[in-house]
């Protein structure tokens, strides 16, 4: 699967504090749109005696923005044929606020804000929540991407997804319910693995754990951002 960042909403993008380089290498352009689907087309169908290959969006899930994104799948939703729903973007200091763009920016903009690690682990999980439950269309993504991204930097804050909170669980346990409840799918991204304030998978081994108890669907993803980054961690984990 090819699900390249989809577009971001002009008006969110004017809402946005913090490291502006967080947001405008967030995505592609609204312009990208048709050399995007020219060329991936393209590629569909020169490999298609080897590979099966797979068109569409990381659909970032943008609070209070709903009918754009709503809007956005309505237009070219049909031209894809997967994708992925996730939150990158949270209410923070003086705007919405990067969650993963480097451990200082989500600091100062984030977890600063919420008042501590914790509160802002909470923060996010209620915003994957809210994905989940939002309206989004007939081409809304089943698959949730990386519900333990807040976790990204969970090193520089002392912590790891081995002593998560009661409160936390409880969140991540919400989560699950409603995936189950759906129907959704979620994505199990080795990405995390090669971050160095990580080290752990999206989600990690605890929240796969009752995942697999609830029956909840896994389906692998590198979230590769070059070559390179294609494949890893799946002979090691999947």
């Amino acid at each position: 699967s090819i699900v390249e960042h989809a577009p971001l909403s002009s008006e969110f993008m004017k809402n946005t504090a913090g490291n502006q380089e967080a947001v405008t290498t967030a995505s592609m352009s609204m312009s990208d749109l048709p050399y995007y689907f020219k060329k991936m087309n393209q590629m569909k169908k020169k490999y298609a005696s080897d590979l099966l290959i797979h068109i569409g969006f990381e659909v970032d899930y943008l609070i209070g923005y709903e009918d754009f994104t709503r809007d956005f799948l309505n237009e070219y939703g049909p031209q894809t044929d997967d994708g992925v729903l996730s939150l990158h973007f949270l209410e923070g200091q003086d705007g919405f606020r990067s969650i993963d763009f480097t451990a200082e920016d989500y600091n100062e903009g984030i977890v600063q804000f919420y008042g501590g690690f914790e509160q802002a682990q909470l923060a996010y999980l209620e915003g994957v929540k809210q994905s989940i439950e939002a309206d989004l269309g007939a081409f809304k993504p089943r698959r949730i991407g990386h519900i333990s991204l807040c976790q990204k930097f969970q090193q520089f804050f002392g912590a790891d997804g081995r002593d998560f909170s009661a409160e936390v669980i409880a969140e991540f346990e919400a989560i699950l319910a409603l995936v189950k409840k759906r129907g959704y799918e979620l994505d199990f991204n080795t990405a995390g693995l090669f971050k160095p304030l990580c080290k752990e998978t999206y989600p990690p081994k605890e929240i796969v754990t009752l995942a697999r108890a609830l029956e909840i669907p896994f389906v692998y993803g590198s979230d590769s951002h070059g070559v390179a980054d294609i494949g890893r961690g799946y002979d090691a984990y999947c």
